[in-house]
């Protein structure tokens, strides 16, 4: 019996449900979420799901 090495395919979705892109920010607001990561001893990633998902919940789209 050969010993082998499987490699499946990869998703393009992550395989925890997240999905990589990148944005561009301004440099006002990296500072901002910076310090907003320091205070609070989460990752920047962290810090921008929860704002993003609090911006979509709360927001409404006008004519």
């Amino acid at each position: 019996m050969e010993d082998k090495l499987i490699i499946t395919k990869k998703s393009l979705k992550g395989e925890d449900g997240h999905k990589v892109f990148s944005i561009r920010i301004r440099d006002d607001l990296v500072d901002k979420l910076d310090l907003l990561a320091q205070q609070t001893n989460r990752s920047r990633n962290d810090l921008i799901n929860t704002l993003l998902a609090f911006a979509i919940e709360h927001c409404e789209v006008g004519d």
